[in-house]
């Protein structure tokens, strides 16, 4: 088994609050129903969607400059999402392979690395939406298979499993043909998330033995992990 994407970082929260930002610098209004829309898309389709359905001032290039500037200053600081760090040091240690496979740019991988490099070192590669071999980012499966052509066994899209939080990437996972464990956040609806192999609150609730991983330690007290450093 691969576990083709763990997601590490709360990087979403930052994003709206930048969007918003830059919404509310216009005098618009970046709705909690627009930010669940926005989810896991890349920051152009984003960048697209918002001036387009809030019909801001400014054009797309113009918005996604602001985006682009303002993530450099913030990403390097998002919160780990809650478990990340035990999932990641644990399939590291039991040396299952793993790898990134992110919507985000290239460029706002190496920012996170850069702030986190023995967190991101866990990876055996990272797969962006901007690499020369993804056509097209997610709800397509491109950054998904790519991503599990660069193992060194190449395994079969079945044999790897995907951790995902948003509805694009678990599509994206399914038409894959890979299996697909989700944490959605609070406020997508349960007919989002039932395409999912599995549906858990955290990365905390998830127990590897279900995917034939090797379990984590019974000792390890969840309460203790230290999720934002």
């Amino acid at each position: 088994m691969r576990a083709g994407c763990v997601p590490a970082l709360n990087s979403e929260v930052l994003y709206h609050k930048i969007i918003r930002e830059i919404c509310e610098k216009y005098g618009k209004d970046y709705t909690k129903d627009l930010q669940t829309r926005m989810t896991g898309t890349t920051d152009r389709e984003i960048c697209v969607t918002v001036v387009d359905l809030l019909k801001l001032p400014i054009s797309v290039d113009e918005f996604e400059k602001q985006l682009t500037d303002l993530a450099q200053k913030l990403l390097p600081s998002a919160p780990l999402l809650k478990g990340a760090k035990r999932l990641l040091t644990h399939l590291h240690d039991y040396k299952v392979p793993m790898a990134l496979a992110t919507n985000s740019t290239e460029q706002a991988v190496r920012l996170h690395a850069l702030s986190r490099p023995k967190l991101f070192g866990m990876f055996h590669h990272k797969v962006s939406v901007t690499d020369p071999e993804v056509k097209h980012g997610k709800p397509k499966p491109d950054i998904y298979l790519v991503a599990a052509s660069r193992f060194p066994d190449k395994p079969k899209p079945i044999k790897c499993l995907v951790f995902e939080d948003s509805v694009v990437g678990v599509e994206a996972a399914i038409k894959a043909g890979m299996q697909v464990v989700m944490t959605p956040g609070p406020r997508l609806q349960r007919e989002h998330t039932r395409h999912a192999t599995l549906v858990i609150k955290s990365l905390l609730d998830f127990k590897p033995e279900l995917f034939g991983l090797p379990p984590f330690d019974k000792t390890l007290n969840k309460a203790t992990e230290i999720t934002n450093k």
